[in-house]
C-alpha cells in the first residue's frame, strides 16, 4: 500500500477529501487506528494537481513523519522526502496511472487516497531500472518480492534466542525468516539487508537496545512500504516516531520467549493474509 496525495502540497488537507477513491479494505486499513496514525507506516507520493501551474510540476516519493487533526475539518501533515529517490515529473506519473493503480482523472483533484500497490515497484522500477543507484542506497529493485519471506533486523551478538524463537513463530505462520547473517550474496553486508529488505513482505525490528543499525534498516522498510514488526525488551527502547504501531514487548526467558512466539505467530498470519 502506498499514500497517494494530490494537491495538497501545503501540508494539510480537508477532512473530507480523506480516503477518496480508496478501496474498502484500503480504508479500513486507514481507519483501524486513531487520526489515521497507521497511515505513518506507508510510502507516500506527493504531488500537485496535474494542471497546476502554479507549482513545479514533479512528484516525490517519501513519508509522513506526523498527522494531526486541525479543529475537525483538517488534516494537517508532516511530509519528508526520500532523497534517495529523484523527484519523478507529474507527466510522467500520469504515464504510469495503471502500474499506480490510479484513474487519470484523479490527479486533477485535491485528495489523499490510499491505494494497493507498491509505490517502489511501481514506481522505482520503471524510473531508474535494475539496482537504482543513488549516493547512499543501492536498491536491488530488479529482484522479485518473495510473499512468505520475513526479513528479521536484530542486533547480532546475544539475540539468538530470540531470532529462535521469532523463526519457529514465522514457521508456526506457514512463513519463512531470514536475517542478513544467513545469506552472503555481497561482499557489502549491507547490499544483503537492503535485497533482504526489499524481498521481504514483512519485516521484524528488535529495537532492544536502541542498536543504530537495527533504526536505520527499520527506516529503510517503513520507506519501502514493507509491513513492520517492532520488537523490544522495554517500550523505552522505542523511538517516539514508532511509538504509534503496537510493539511487542518481550522477556528474554523461556517463558517470555514462548510467549513472545505465540502472539508475534498470531501478527504474523494477520499480516500474511493482509498482502
Amino acid at each position: 500500500m502506498y499514500n497517494l496525495i494530490v494537491g495538497a502540497t501545503g501540508g494539510s488537507i480537508h477532512r473530507s477529501r480523506m480516503l477518496e477513491f480508496t478501496s474498502e479494505d484500503a480504508t479500513q486499513f486507514a481507519e483501524s487506528s486513531p487520526r489515521y496514525q497507521r497511515l505513518l507506516t506507508l510510502p507516500t507520493l506527493l504531488m500537485p494537481e496535474l494542471n497546476d501551474t502554479s507549482e513545479p510540476p514533479y512528484a516525490r516519493v517519501g513519508k509522513i513523519d506526523e498527522i494531526t487533526l486541525e479543529s475537525g475539518t483538517t488534516v494537517a501533515f508532516r511530509f519528508r522526502a526520500n532523497d534517495a529517490v529523484a523527484a519523478i515529473q507529474s507527466d510522467r506519473i500520469a504515464e504510469l496511472t495503471s502500474e499506480l493503480g490510479v484513474d487519470s482523472w484523479e490527479l486533477d483533484r485535491t485528495h489523499w487516497a490510499v491505494k494497493n500497490v507498491d509505490l517502489y515497484d511501481a514506481v522505482l522500477t520503471r524510473e531508474s531500472g535494475p539496482g537504482s543507484e543513488s549516493a547512499a542506497l543501492s536498491i536491488p529493485t530488479h529482484l522479485a518480492r518473495e510473499r512468505d519471506l520475513v526479513a528479521v533486523m536484530m542486533p547480532f551478538a546475544g539475540f539468538d534466542h530470540v531470532y529462535d524463537a521469532i523463526r519457529s513463530a514465522a514457521a508456526d505462520a506457514g512463513l519463512r525468516c531470514l536475517r542478513a547473517d544467513d545469506i552472503w550474496e555481497s561482499h557489502n553486508i549491507m547490499d544483503d539487508v537492503l535485497s533482504l529488505i526489499w524481498r521481504a513482505q514483512i519485516v521484524v525490528s528488535d529495537l532492544t537496545g536502541k542498536n543504530s543499525n537495527v533504526f536505520y534498516e527499520t527506516g529503510i522498510a517503513h520507506t519501502l512500504g514493507r509491513h513492520v514488526v517492532p520488537l523490544a525488551r522495554t517500550l523505552a527502547d522505542v523511538p517516539f516516531d514508532l511509538q504509534s504501531i503496537r510493539t511487542l514487548e518481550y522477556l528474554p526467558n523461556t517463558e517470555g520467549l514462548e510467549a513472545l512466539r505465540s502472539a508475534l505467530t498470531r501478527r504474523l498470519r494477520t499480516l500474511a493474509m493482509s498482502g
